[in-house]
């Protein structure tokens, strides 16, 4: 391996990223040294990486803030999966010559597992199939009807908006909001738009969330905006977890404010073992599966190996930001 570019593959938690992708076209030039657990302290990033001149990271599991970046002088190329990335200091990887490159991205999986979470509260799925592993009740739970029921979407970019397509097929009534979303936009997608968040809120049987995190969408919904909905109702989040305050959610789900909620998403992931949602009454809990699928980690991997051949022929490719 002598003379060869050293590559850190992170977070390879199902050690996909040499099953899923070929790495043949760089293996001349490339030693790949997957891992497959996670660090959040910043010495032992640094620690771990300081001998890498390649790093891939999937989606945002690893941040890398100026501070870190400054302490990996040997670092060239930053490969993000996705062509969007929070969590990366673009203007400190151009200081320390780091070139950071994306991939391509399915917005499908987040729809599907958004539908997952939705029909496995309306059904109650978790909780019959617990009883019946444990030969518990025979049916304890009614479940709740789709058809006739009105989803809201908070966000109808391109997840929200096919997942508002697939509610239409069930027969529900769609209702959109956010802040810049037009009516004209929304009867595009057969959608009519609510005239507030607070009308979304108050007017929805389940209510999902499709948004960018920003400034204007962090927080969005806390406990005064939990409160607007029915306690028959459920809330989705597999977008970004700071869009609905964790605490405010908590608190909701143990009152009983709302009938529950499906969340793939987290302030701190991998969520701790003491982490008060891992025991959270009407939670419907996935860790993170979002774009979790053998078709997007081909994408992501494949393309990662592009990026490298790219950048090592000196055309480098998908540059971000």
């Amino acid at each position: 391996m002598k003379g060869l570019l050293r590559c850190a593959v992170l977070d390879d938690y199902q050690q996909a990223a040499t099953t899923l992708a070929d790495w043949s076209p760089v293996a001349d030039r490339v030693e790949v040294v997957a891992y497959t657990d996670h660090l959040s302290h910043e010495d032992r990033l640094a620690a771990r990486l300081a001998d890498f001149d390649i790093v891939v990271t999937l989606r945002e599991r690893v941040a890398f803030p100026a501070s870190l970046l400054d302490r990996l002088p040997r670092l060239r190329l930053l490969v993000a999966s996705g062509m969007r990335n929070s969590v990366i200091d673009y203007a400190a990887a151009a200081r320390n010559g780091v070139t950071v490159c994306g991939t391509g991205s399915s917005s499908t999986p987040p729809v599907e597992l958004t539908w997952a979470l939705l029909l496995g509260l309306a059904r109650g799925v978790v909780a019959e199939y617990d009883a019946l592993r444990a030969c518990g009740p025979w049916q304890s739970t009614i479940g709740a009807d789709l058809h006739g029921s009105t989803l809201g979407l908070l966000g109808l970019g391109k997840i929200g908006s096919r997942v508002a397509r697939i509610g239409l097929a069930f027969g529900m009534d769609v209702v959109a909001w956010s802040q810049n979303l037009t009516a004209e936009r929304a009867a595009e997608v057969g959608v009519t738009l609510a005239a507030s968040r607070e009308e979304l809120l108050a007017g929805s049987d389940f209510v999902s969330v499709h948004l960018a995190l920003g400034e204007r969408t962090r927080g969005l919904i806390g406990a005064a905006e939990l409160a607007l909905m029915r306690p028959t109702a459920y809330l989705v989040n597999t977008s970004r977890a700071a869009v609905v305050d964790q605490d405010a959610l908590l608190e909701a789900l143990h009152s009983g404010t709302i009938a529950g909620a499906g969340v793939d998403v987290f302030d701190v992931e991998p969520l701790p073992e003491e982490h008060p949602l891992r025991s959270a009454p009407r939670l419907l809990a996935t860790p993170h599966l979002g774009y979790v699928t053998r078709s997007n980690y081909a994408t992501y991997y494949g393309e990662a190996v592009e990026d490298i051949r790219a950048f090592l022929d000196g055309s480098p490719v998908r540059l971000l930001p």
